[in-house]
């Protein structure tokens, strides 16, 4: 059928765009020398994570348990979870994990070996640890030198956790001023990953992976310096408004939202049927990534959400409402698709304007 019979709101994906950032990002690793582990919280979709690995990627990344096991249930079976994991139960999940598939997991505190070494007693092989570096993002992560060789001591003592290597996230290029700044941060947030990296070999570790990861730089096509061995993006493959803005272009653009115009109270003000429990109230405010309003019109040059509530997305523009009618259906591109896939339980891969396949949102919700 046409897109525009699918009833709204609803989550569209552009399928020859989808297959062009797939074979970019893939391409761009190759290039680099470095292995590809996206990130799928973007899309929270097995098929689409198969069709990654398809295409080179050498397993997957996720935030969360949750999203491992679906990933597992699909034929995934080299999954990093870049995430702390606290907890004996969400532990022994892992554990269960660990005895089908290739997995790994993040740390950054000597509590969590602790836990960690507890729970995998008597496990047929030892928990893979990487350590994450704070690198700028302000996030979690390990920040000074000193607590980062606690946690290898402790990393060293244990008998149950073994290191597979370290990581960290330059989510700060988001808010880049301009090209050279994004340059400049991911430098700056890699020199620091390879230096924590040679720590723990001076300390005789063997640090088997070095993995950084965030879309801007590699939609730059940035180099990659020598010594890193794996990059963690996720947005690329779908994009949204705010990726699209900081590279200037949204020809990688592949998911908008599907949206029908329920009304028209006055002469420029249009109301269409997704809200923020389809689209989301999310917005950034500095740098590249910049956004305008709470999602742009695909169809319509310069038109963008004014606002949102629950159920409507309020347009404020008087060309725009005299060019479309109640009834009529507009596409949305996000602000921020991650957060936006979570909502839906399916999307529709979309080639020419007919629906070619309906994929489930699998991992939807898995939040824990």
């Amino acid at each position: 059928m046409n897109y525009k019979e699918i009833d709204t709101p609803a989550l569209l994906i552009d399928e020859t765009v989808l297959n062009k950032n797939i074979k970019y990002m893939s391409n761009y690793a190759k290039e680099q020398n470095v292995k590809l582990r996206p990130h799928t919280k973007t899309h929270k979709m097995p098929h689409l994570a198969m069709e990654q690995v398809r295409n080179g990627a050498e397993g997957i990344t996720v935030a969360k348990v949750g999203e491992a096991e679906i990933m597992a249930i699909y034929g995934l079976d080299d999954i990093f979870i870049a995430n702390q994991i606290v907890g004996k139960q969400k532990l022994e999940r892992i554990k269960k994990l660990a005895e089908q598939i290739n997995i790994s997991f993040g740390v950054d505190s000597v509590h969590h070996i602790e836990e960690i070494d507890e729970v995998f007693q008597g496990a047929d092989k030892k928990a893979q640890v990487l350590i994450e570096i704070e690198v700028g993002e302000e996030r979690s992560g390990i920040i000074e030198e000193v607590d980062y060789k606690l946690l290898l001591n402790s990393i060293r003592a244990s008998k149950n956790v073994e290191l597979k290597g370290i990581f960290s996230h330059d989510g700060h290029t988001y808010k880049a001023v301009d090209k050279d700044d994004c340059l400049d941060l991911f430098m700056t947030a890699t020199t620091r990953t390879l230096h924590f990296a040679n720590v723990a070999r001076d300390m005789d570790f063997e640090v088997e992976t070095i993995s950084i990861g965030s879309t801007p730089p590699f939609m730059f096509g940035f180099d990659i310096p020598e010594g890193i061995t794996e990059i963690r993006p996720g947005t690329y493959i779908l994009m949204d408004g705010s990726q699209s803005n900081a590279i200037d272009s949204y020809a990688h653009s592949a998911a908008s939202v599907l949206t029908t115009v329920i009304s028209k109270p006055t002469a420029e003000r249009v109301i269409t049927d997704v809200g923020a429990k389809g689209l989301t109230a999310q917005s950034r405010s500095k740098g590249l990534t910049t956004t305008e309003g709470f999602g742009k019109i695909k169809e319509f040059e310069g038109v963008h959400i004014h606002g949102v509530f629950d159920e409507h997305a309020i347009i404020y523009n008087r060309e725009f409402s005299n060019n479309v009618n109640i009834g009529d259906k507009i596409s949305i591109i996000p602000n921020h698709i991650c957060p936006v896939s979570n909502l839906y339980h399916k999307a529709y891969i979309v080639n020419d304007g007919e629906v070619v396949k309906e994929i489930e949102i699998a991992a939807q919700g898995k939040l824990q």
